[in-house]
């Protein structure tokens, strides 16, 4: 999938509809010809150092995401009402075997990605500016996760949806805890998947969703009995991106 498409190629600006199966949706191009995260990158301190010490890089922009770079763009829209702020965590746990990822699981009657796998968070509040409060605290609220079990070492480029949120993913390494305490309204199930699985381009699919309003791309990430894609796949392959160089 290219970096940057022009707009005719984005002219699918829709959600999907209601009952849509991502999972049905053909394969149209797996990413095994890209490079792979080097091992020492996927360490806590190859980690810190990447963040801390970023290189030059680019977010993708793809079909799902609309990634706007510009932030007066992203303001604009925000003064109009056309985009909800929000964040989310990136939940990298320590683990002995090495750094796995928390996700979650939402309900299936949720308004906004009904049934998707996507991080902890959500919108942010009125009054709430700094995004790290709103990824912890929408954290809290969801599976119950211990805020001061969070190290915060850094962000990703602010994720636009179809659905009108403009995301910015706060990236924290966190200390496992024995059990989480899920809201059953929003969410459904929590689990893991290891770091190395999800920044290995052989795991990253795209797939290509054509109907009457045009052709769309996005990307899926299938991993035992789960399948994560969307917004949450393309803010995975963001992180891929910058930590493959």
């Amino acid at each position: 999938m290219t970096k940057n498409l022009n707009p005719q190629e984005q002219r699918l600006s829709v959600a999907a509809p209601l009952g849509f199966d991502a999972q049905a949706i053909p394969v149209y191009e797996v990413c095994s010809n890209q490079p792979k995260v080097a091992a020492h990158v996927l360490e806590p301190l190859g980690l810190r150092d990447r963040f801390e010490n970023p290189p030059a890089w680019e977010p993708e922009i793809t079909d799902e995401n609309r990634h706007v770079i510009a932030a007066d763009i992203i303001n604009k829209r925000q003064a109009a009402g056309k985009v909800t702020r929000a964040a989310v965590l990136v939940p990298l746990l320590l683990k002995r075997d090495g750094l796995s990822v928390l996700l979650t699981q939402r309900t299936d009657h949720l308004h906004d990605h009904a049934g998707q796998i996507s991080f902890p968070g959500g919108r942010m509040d009125p009054g709430e500016s700094d995004p790290n409060d709103t990824a912890l605290r929408e954290s809290e609220e969801e599976i119950g996760l211990d805020r001061r079990s969070v190290e915060i070492i850094g962000h990703l480029p602010q994720y636009l949806t179809v659905s009108g949120y403009s995301v910015t993913p706060v990236v924290g390494l966190v200390k496992p805890q024995a059990e989480y305490v899920l809201d059953a309204f929003e969410v459904a199930d929590v689990f893991e998947v290891p770091l190395r699985f999800l920044m290995d381009p052989v795991n990253h699919q795209v797939r290509l969703w054509e109907s009457d309003q045009g052709s769309r791309r996005f990307y899926s990430m299938p991993y035992e009995n789960r399948f994560i894609w969307g917004a949450t796949a393309g803010m995975l392959r963001n992180l891929y991106h910058l930590l493959k160089v």
